[in-house]
């Protein structure tokens, strides 16, 4: 990851409209950027979450989504969440995913069009040191527990909201 890192910009329809740095989008939400996010489910329906590194940019030391990072230029959502899988949690690209939803994240610091993809893996984790602190699968009660949402990013409350009203259905 580099603050130097080229986002492709996109309206709020989801076109592309530029390019920006990576530097420029973080703090300015006027510029809507793409970002794939993977849910891992285990076998017995609990969720991956990672803590994020202490040194990261953006909310540091938080408990986030599994999977998650930006789109390169010219990557389709697709393409980013199986790159980003195999990148931060060392899982095969070739793992099954299930599109699960969108979601449109608006916030002082950024503006990011995410979606958001499923998929089942019980194996082993080789997360990135330098990204994540640590990996841990959390119950849908866990998650769903205010008293520990202080400790979560605002996206993945926001995130988990979404996914409880799947998982409900």
């Amino acid at each position: 990851m580099s603050k130097d890192e080229i986002f492709e910009i996109v309206d709020e329809n989801d076109n592309i409209i530029g390019t920006a740095r990576r530097s420029e989008c973080h703090g300015n939400p006027a510029l809507i950027h793409r970002t794939s996010h993977v849910v891992v489910f285990n076998s017995k329906g609990e969720i991956l979450l990672q803590k994020r590194n202490k040194l990261k940019d953006i909310q540091p030391g938080k408990w986030d989504t599994a999977v998650g990072g930006h789109l390169d230029v010219g990557e389709t959502y697709e393409q980013g969440a199986r790159r980003e899988m195999n990148e931060e949690l060392g899982i095969s690209h070739d793992l099954h995913l299930e599109f699960l939803f969108n979601l449109k994240i608006r916030n002082n610091i950024e503006s990011e069009n995410v979606r958001v993809f499923k998929t089942v893996y019980d194996g082993e984790f080789n997360f990135q040191k330098e990204e994540i602190d640590e990996v841990k699968f959390w119950t849908i009660e866990q998650l769903l527990d205010c008293n520990n949402h202080q400790d979560f990013t605002p996206n993945l409350v926001f995130e988990i909201g979404k996914l409880a009203e799947i998982i409900k259905k």
